[in-house]
């Protein structure tokens, strides 16, 4: 099953960029990778988040990290608007079977419609 949700994770449009409790990244997909190229793409993995964040970022990353702690109910939570790229961002917890935090991850939703035909087999949109 592994291989199955590592292919979703890198066939997603968006940015995904997975840390574990102590904000190590520990995975980006290759949109993520582009993305952040100029901080080090591929080589953010095994660093710490943080230090990739201004520190009123931080701490909202924190209280979140601690707000996901508390209950584990509480697994996701509307960070910012981006307006520039029309899009919402959340911060979702990654749980273990028993519903342990183990970590978690930026959500991007992009609010922009599809300009692709339905059916159009004549390109990729990933």
């Amino acid at each position: 099953m592994e291989k199955f949700f590592k292919s979703v994770l890198e066939q997603d449009r968006a940015a995904i960029v997975i840390c574990d409790t102590n904000h190590i990244i520990q995975y980006m997909n290759p949109v993520a990778i582009a993305r952040y190229a100029k901080r080090g793409g591929k080589e953010l993995i095994g660093k710490n988040l943080l230090e990739c964040h201004n520190p009123h970022s931080q701490e909202m990353i924190i209280k979140i990290l601690n707000w996901f702690q508390e209950d584990e109910k509480n697994n996701m939570i509307y960070t910012f608007k981006n307006e520039k790229e029309n899009k919402d961002v959340y911060m979702v917890a990654l749980r273990d079977e028993d519903g342990n935090l183990i970590g978690y991850y930026e959500k991007h939703e992009y609010r922009d419609a599809e300009t692709a035909d339905v059916y159009d087999f004549s390109r990729s949109l990933v």
